[in-house]
């Protein structure tokens, strides 16, 4: 597999191996992570015991939360900016617009989008007569494998595609 189609998968995997790892390690009860003048200083030496361990729990379950949200967004970032070069299971194509001019499909041609996305058509297929500037195209994926169709709106004729960048 060519190291630019790998790349997004181990983000993906570091992304979600990390989150719960770092939400581990900063669950250390506040006593623990402050200076013993840090935490004078907050007034939470005035806690009895009792009113420690809930400010306790409390953090630790607002780091759960925090964690949770950033690994979420950092999975759905990943997705975003690599989808094309993996299928990550989502079935919602990919709309955009061709910058400048579009000449039709030819093989090997490339397409590039108004989301900065690169694709090039690995197919033989043909659009007669659709020439314009700044078409709408539809991308979606394949219901198996890692394939990509590129469609322009108003025509029925789909070029399998592969983003290269």
């Amino acid at each position: 597999m060519p190291l630019h189609r790998s790349l997004p998968s181990l983000a993906l995997v570091a992304a979600l191996a990390l989150a719960p790892l770092a939400a581990h390690a900063e669950k250390k009860p506040i006593e623990q992570d402050m200076t013993p003048q840090e935490f004078r200083a907050a007034g939470l030496d005035k806690l009895t015991p009792e009113e420690l361990a809930k400010l306790n729990t409390w953090l630790g379950r607002k780091i759960d939360t925090v964690a949770t949200e950033a690994a979420a967004q950092a999975k759905d970032k990943v997705e975003d900016e690599n989808r094309g070069f993996l299928h990550f299971g989502s079935d919602e194509p990919i709309v955009a617009h061709v910058v400048g001019a579009f000449r039709g499909f030819a093989r090997n041609r490339e397409y590039t989008l108004d989301n900065g996305q690169v694709w090039r058509q690995t197919d033989n297929a043909e659009l007669v007569g659709a020439r314009g500037e700044n078409l709408e195209v539809r991308i979606t994926p394949s219901v198996m494998g890692n394939n990509w169709y590129l469609a322009v709106k108003g025509f029925n004729t789909r070029a399998k595609v592969e983003r290269v960048k």
